[in-house]
């Protein structure tokens, strides 16, 4: 059965009390649901903080997702929220207001929920009063710095998508020369073992000892790039620090610290990226200030030298 289809089942027919009369063709009165209003399933439940979009769409593959009691088979269905939704036997609340939170990730800590070998994670060390978060990309376990959490994973898709072309910046300290050359190789774009990376703006800060101190941007974020793309050129990464990500910068939170950016603020900052979103309402006690500012999402960062 399509989830478009409703059926009933038969009564049994009483027995005339009168005299027959000629059989007729029993008509449904059964209105049929009209979905054409609504989201995508796998959008709203990626809203909901339930997973990313990707991993809600192999959950209704894999048959975890029911409407009203019946069983979905594609992420294209749509919801309006009046439904009764469940992922396995939970039942999934209507997404709350989009919240964004900055976190100043330290060295030592893996970016996942879980981990087989019992490594210590980020959702071991975050604060307990936080709601269930999704992180916005990842960040390998020794790299430090900003890492972005919400509420809502539409929000983390749409700024983890290379489309998106928001830029991470790094403070890097890395064993080697800088050359002119080398800054050229990795602005022209490189390909390190078959996977080719968009330019990369590096600019030298200073050289201590036989370590060199650059500021490193990029807009792709692919897994372990900036130490890929380095090491191409002859420069080790030993300490990696993300300072900024799109407009939202680390400023000077804390290793550890976690601090909400206001709702005025991520309304206003994502509407300038094109993404709209619904923020969470003004609460009698302000939010933590955020580090972003008032310097609009062009803005980057300076950042404290380490």
């Amino acid at each position: 059965m399509t989830m478009t289809e409703r059926r009933e089942t038969a009564r049994p027919a009483r027995k005339p009390s009168g005299p027959k009369r000629p059989a007729q063709k029993s008509k449904s009165t059964a209105t049929p649901t009209d979905w054409s209003e609504g989201e995508r399933i796998a959008k709203y439940l990626a809203r909901a903080g339930v997973a990313s979009r990707r991993e809600v769409e192999r959950l209704i593959e894999a048959g975890e997702v029911t409407v009203n009691g019946q069983k979905l088979s594609s992420p294209a269905f749509k919801v309006t929220g009046r439904e009764v939704i469940k992922v396995g036997r939970k039942i999934i609340k209507a997404p709350d207001a989009s919240r964004l939170w900055r976190y100043h990730k330290p060295s030592g800590l893996i970016t996942t929920t879980n981990d087989p070998a019992g490594r210590r994670t980020i959702f071991d060390e975050l604060p307990k009063s936080l709601p269930r978060t999704v992180t916005v990309g990842r960040l390998d376990l020794t790299t430090e710095g900003l890492l972005l959490l919400t509420n809502d994973g539409e929000l983390a898709r749409f700024l983890e998508l290379p489309k998106s072309a928001l830029e991470r910046t790094y403070r890097v300290r890395a064993k080697g020369t800088v050359t002119q050359l080398k800054i050229d190789e990795l602005a022209s774009g490189i390909t390190v073992e078959g996977v080719k990376y968009q330019p990369i703006k590096a600019i030298f800060d200073r050289e201590m000892g036989a370590n060199s101190w650059l500021t490193v941007t990029l807009t792709e974020g692919k897994n372990r790039e900036v130490r890929k793309a380095l090491e191409s050129v002859g420069l080790t990464v030993n300490r990696l620090i993300r300072v900024s990500y799109g407009p939202f910068l680390l400023a000077d939170l804390k290793p550890g610290q976690v601090d909400e950016v206001p709702s005025d603020l991520l309304e206003t900052a994502l509407a300038l990226l094109g993404h709209e979103v619904d923020t969470a309402p003004e609460k009698a006690v302000p939010a933590a200030k955020s580090r972003l500012g008032r310097q609009g999402p062009s803005a980057r960062v300076k950042g404290k030298r380490p």
